[in-house]
């Protein structure tokens, strides 16, 4: 069967890299808890962050496909606190609004640091809503574990969650926190998400901006 996710290593310059991770390391515990719902919208033209320069050096990576733009945000999450079930990318507040689902092109993930456990799975299986994380279950997708400068892009309709540091689905919350996995998370659109910023429109994340 065809692999649903493509896995590259050692995606963008060491130099770029070291750059992306030291400014998501000095965020510190800014926006830690929103860190799914702080997301940003780029053009791909002129770079405001570090992480947009890191989107234009992966696009072309990507298979050629017509795109407008890339919504990106941060994943911060402790392996023994995965706060993320089972989904399927999409336009968050025009399905909150209308309730129709509209997918990006592509999703895809640069992680940053290397975890025990975390693994990213990807399945053609839908969410269940009847399970622990929503996963489909028996699950039968692939598995990517974090690995620094590791960039993994798959179609953005399927269905997609983490595991917990025991790469078990998150069923609860542990005693421990266990690590902080970093990733940078990019979904790739036809048509640009509804109402998400641009980075330069905000003030968040100062230590990610480009100073000019």
């Amino acid at each position: 069967m065809t692999p649903l996710v493509t896995v590259i290593e050692r995606a963008v310059s060491p130099t770029l890299f070291r750059r992306l991770v030291r400014g998501v390391r000095l965020l510190g515990q800014e926006r830690l808890r929103q860190t799914y719902q702080t997301t940003f919208w780029f053009e791909l033209e002129r770079a405001a962050a570090v992480t947009e320069e890191v989107i234009l050096a992966l696009q072309p990576k990507l298979p050629r496909v017509e795109v407008v733009g890339v919504e990106w945000w941060l994943s911060r999450m402790w392996t023994h606190d995965v706060r993320v079930d089972f989904h399927r990318d999409r336009d968050e507040a025009l399905a909150r609004r209308t309730g129709r689902e509209r997918h990006p092109r592509v999703s895809s993930i640069l992680f940053l640091n290397r975890v025990r456990g975390g693994a990213l799975v990807v399945t053609r299986q839908p969410p269940d809503l009847r399970n622990p994380a929503l996963a489909p279950l028996p699950l039968d997708g692939d598995l990517v574990a974090p690995r620094a400068n590791r960039f993994v892009w798959f179609d953005g309709r399927r269905t997609h969650g983490v595991l917990d540091a025991d790469n078990q689905l998150p069923t609860r919350r542990r005693g421990a926190r266990g690590e902080l996995r970093l990733a940078l998370v990019m979904n790739w659109w036809r048509r640009p998400p509804t109402e998400v910023p641009t980075f330069e429109a905000t003030g968040t994340y100062r230590s990610l901006r480009v100073w000019r």
